[in-house]
């Protein structure tokens, strides 16, 4: 990919998508991991005289403007951390934004407003993008979140665009995935959870010549528990993933690598705050009950694993982490990536989360800001917003 710095950005107006998808609550933003994690990029540009063309999208508008999923309040953010005012404009396209984009001075910072207002951004309509590319002297992609899709902003429009780079997010993001690709240094565990064997399966599949082992937590334990015929009592179970998990198994056996499974469950009568209890061992899984999050045999299991890893990924937590009786698993294994020696990555939204909750997000080697991306790139997919500024 082409770099920020093979860009010369005096005097020009650098449009910078963003991935300011950020949660908001009263009409604030709650969170501002994603508008944080893309100041390096701003401010290097910033420092090298160039005037400032934001876009990004925010929830789903459908096509429509929606006044709850306007960018003011990431204006305001963004005018705190960068020390100097940050104007929104009404729209992302048209005379009076382009107006407003042609006085601009070196230094200045102009946040378009929510693409997605416009049908035409996800639909990557042509005349959206050329409108999109006349804002822009350079185009710079630090949007890892949204690289997924082939919309007007993240791949129509670069084309259009002569001058044109990674910036310092998103070229980080492909450097370190590329790493766990490429030659992962060895032992490489993958610690995979979350609610659906389905959403992993690729993931799995890609890095079968590539790991030592994996660790399997989360409801989709569950789906490959049973297709080993083992009790998972009213666990969560995709019936139509069993045979998948079992070939998928089998293909780990013969690969040589390890499958670990949990050796206990804590269990529940119900999967919410204040349900009844208890852990049991994987052979005796009560029929009445259902897996909330691994046991703590299992959890010194999985973090001895990790321990003795070079190069960690993780992506899903253990249990229904979001309710704090159900949390003890995820929290260890964020705890065991954060006191691991070797090279660790967590992406996807869940375990970000889970690492932020623990306290230990600068503990690891590297957290991926795109869950979606990260896990489409490392099925070994090919991102339209990465692709699109290789050359």
């Amino acid at each position: 990919m082409r770099s920020l710095h093979d860009l010369d950005v005096a005097g020009k107006r650098a449009f910078v998508r963003a991935d300011f998808n950020v949660p908001l609550e009263h009409g604030r933003v709650s969170d501002a991991t994603r508008i944080d994690a893309t100041l390096p990029t701003l401010r290097w540009l910033l420092d090298r005289g160039a005037a400032l063309v934001l876009a990004s999208h925010l929830g789903r508008p459908k096509g429509k403007r929606t006044a709850e999923l306007s960018l003011r309040p990431v204006a305001d953010v963004l005018s705190s951390r960068l020390g100097r005012p940050v104007t929104l404009a009404p729209d992302c396209i048209g005379a009076e934004t382009e107006a407003l984009v042609a006085k601009m001075n070196r230094g200045d910072v102009l946040l378009l407003e929510n693409l997605r207002f416009h049908p035409e951004e996800e639909r990557n309509e042509p005349g959206f993008a050329a409108q999109l590319a006349r804002l822009a002297d350079v185009y710079v992609d630090d949007a890892f979140g949204a690289a997924h899709r082939a919309h007007a902003s993240t791949a129509g429009m670069v084309p259009l665009v002569h001058e044109r780079a990674a910036g310092l997010l998103l070229a980080r993001e492909v450097e370190m995935l590329s790493r766990l690709m490429r030659a992962p240094e060895k032992p490489f565990v993958a610690v995979l959870g979350g609610a659906k064997v389905s959403d992993k399966i690729g993931v799995i599949e890609h890095l079968l010549t590539r790991v030592t082992s994996f660790v399997i937590g989360g409801a989709m334990a569950y789906t490959f528990l049973r297709a080993q015929g083992r009790p998972v009592g009213r666990s969560r179970v995709e019936d139509d993933k069993v045979e998948l998990a079992r070939e998928t198994l089998t293909r780990a056996t013969q690969a040589g690598v390890a499958v670990l499974l949990p050796l206990d469950h804590l269990v529940a009568d119900k999967p919410e705050a204040g349900a009844a209890t208890r852990v049991v061992p994987a052979a005796d899984f009560p029929p009445d009950m259902l897996g909330v999050d691994i046991g703590p045999e299992t959890a010194k299991r999985y973090a001895a694993e990790i321990a003795a890893a070079k190069t960690v990924l993780w992506n899903g937590p253990m249990g229904i982490f979001e309710i704090d009786a159900f949390s003890h698993g995820t929290m260890a294994i964020a705890d065991a990536l954060a006191a691991c020696r070797g090279v660790t990555v967590v992406g996807g939204g869940d375990s970000v989360a889970a690492l932020a909750r623990a306290g230990k997000t600068d503990a690891v080697t590297h957290v991926s800001t795109g869950g979606g991306a990260s896990l489409e790139f490392l099925e070994g997919r090919e991102l339209p917003g990465v692709k699109v500024l290789e050359g």
